[in-house]
């Protein structure tokens, strides 16, 4: 750090003023010893190296700093003020350096995450606190919105990272494949399927299913497309252009019923619950993966990705 100005000394003489970083150190360091040769120890410098560093900032600064003795130095009144800023402006440099430092190796700096899904429990939820824990000092910027938003935001270099349902990839980005949640049904509480002690995809026959327009609403219908293939026996779809909160305050009116990932399960909505649907095999399932630009040269970016690859590893391909 280097600082310049026009300014009089004790004798009225303009001077120009330069000091550096090193001479305010030369300073505090003295100033906390009392001594010019016990700073000179401890900066490791010889004594005339900082008693002339010293010199140097008092005539460039056009006031004196330290009095001297036979005992040691002691800081004058205006010096003890000019000490102070002195050690504030290093302690700022110090922790600008550090930061920059830690920016550099991905655990510092900002990272924008776009999404859609549930924050109160599941995967995504564990993975931010997971963030959040391993890097403090990064700073995170959340983005909800749809599929198509979140890819134009990735390529506009609004966010950095997109966390979203199925695994089709978003233009020109790169993927990772993450977890998958279980699909289950959400119903207002006075609905008559509550009382059932198991709810099955053909029970769904009669009922007027909500999907938003956005997704994961095109997933699920293509779900309900695939567990129920007769269009007689599927369950009557109603699209909404609203987001999954409006959807869910429809559902616990008694507009219909919609599906839901486990995630959601943990969502304490006034009005709704939520129920397993039975199948003959596995339960069904809807993936999610992270998606991002590959020229993003963000450091906080690459943690985030060696943390989702951490938690995520991809399965052993069978030889």
């Amino acid at each position: 750090m280097e600082h310049n100005l026009k300014s009089k000394n004790a004798f009225g003489r303009a001077s120009s003023s330069t000091f550096t970083f090193q001479h305010l150190q030369c300073a505090i360091s003295a100033a906390d010893h009392g001594s010019f040769r016990r700073a000179a120890d401890a900066l490791r410098l010889r004594q005339s190296s900082l008693s002339r560093c010293i010199r140097q900032l008092e005539d460039s600064i056009g006031m004196i700093v330290f009095e001297r003795s036979s005992g040691g130095v002691r800081a004058t009144p205006v010096g003890r003020d000019f000490l102070r800023t002195a050690q504030s402006i290093i302690d700022q440099l110090d922790a600008l350096r550090t930061r920059a430092h830690s920016a550099g190796r991905g655990e510092a700096g900002r990272l924008a995450i776009g999404f859609y899904t549930s924050l109160s429990a599941g995967n995504f939820r564990a993975s931010l606190m997971d963030l959040a824990h391993r890097f403090p000092q990064i700073e995170i910027e959340m983005a909800e919105c749809s599929r198509a938003r979140l890819a134009i935001a990735l390529r506009n270099g609004v966010i950095d990272i997109a966390i979203v349902t199925g695994a089709d990839p978003l233009p020109d980005c790169s993927a990772l494949m993450l977890w998958s949640e279980r699909v289950v049904l959400a119903l207002s509480e006075s609905h008559p399927l509550v009382g059932r002690d198991a709810i099955y995809w053909t029970d769904l026959k009669n009922e007027k299913m909500l999907l938003s327009r956005r997704d994961p609403g095109p997933e699920f219908q293509d779900l309900l497309v695939t567990k129920l293939a007769s269009p007689a026996d599927r369950p009557k779809i109603v699209h909404h252009d609203v987001s999954r909160g409006s959807l869910w305050s429809l559902v616990s009116i008694g507009f219909g019923i919609t599906l839901v990932t486990e995630a959601s399960v943990g969502a304490n909505f006034a009005g709704m619950i939520f129920k397993e649907i039975r199948d003959s095999g596995e339960p069904p399932r809807l993936s999610y993966s992270a998606h991002w630009r590959g020229d993003n040269q963000n450091p906080a970016l690459a943690s985030f990705l060696k943390l989702l690859a951490e938690r995520y590893p991809l399965p052993p391909v069978a030889i």
